[in-house]
């Protein structure tokens, strides 16, 4: 079987939470049977690492301004963990596409993944509630969930609905653009107007 809708998947979850794609793909070959996955994604280390890992997000993902710093952060680690991942998926089935084409693909849609995840909290953050932030938050994981998931049974469904989610979160992120680019424009009003109360009293005087 191609392993190439696997990779599609894994790339756009893993752009929204990679430690939950190692661990899941983990799970899934020691426990699962799943023979797509890699045997290093297995090793006990793997999976503690990625668990642990996983749970620090699992919090710091549903703190708002909290969440947007911890993606900064993970503008570089995202998108690695990605090609890695579709790296080590197309070496442990050698006949389906090369291990420099499966990362660059993973990587890629990692990268534009992630960054449909990070625009759209920072538009999340322009709101003043923090409810918001733990029910996406709580979203993403169960699409991440749900669709490794799906991809380890039924590949190329999980990666239609993958592309589905990509393309709609691409879309998303123009709307978010212009919230974002409001809610700043108001802060510095704001700040204007602050700097702007002590002037005009001094001059009265």
């Amino acid at each position: 079987m191609s392993v190439i809708p696997l990779i599609f998947t894994s790339g756009w979850a893993s752009g929204i939470n990679a430690y939950a794609v190692v661990l899941l793909l983990g799970l899934f070959g020691r426990f699962g049977g799943a023979d797509a996955v890699p045997p290093v994604l297995e090793r006990p280390d793997v999976l503690i690492a990625a668990t642990v890992l996983f749970l620090l997000e699992a919090v710091a993902d549903k703190i708002p301004y909290v969440d947007t710093a911890w993606d900064a952060v993970h503008t570089v680690i995202r998108p690695v963990a990605g090609a890695t991942v579709a790296a080590l998926l197309a070496s442990h089935d050698p006949g389906s596409l090369g291990s420099v084409a499966a990362g660059a693909m993973g990587g890629t849609t990692a990268l534009l993944s992630h960054g449909v995840k990070a625009s759209l909290r920072m538009a999340v953050n322009t709101s003043p509630e923090p409810a918001s932030n733990i029910v996406i938050s709580l979203g993403e994981d169960l699409s991440v969930a749900g669709l490794v998931s799906l991809a380890i049974f039924h590949p190329w469904l999980a990666a239609s609905i993958a592309s589905v989610l990509l393309v709609a979160g691409l879309v998303l992120v123009w709307f978010a653009v212009t919230r974002i680019r409001r809610f700043l424009a108001r802060r510095r009003d704001r700040r204007a107007a602050r700097a702007a109360g002590p002037e005009r009293l001094a001059a009265r005087y």
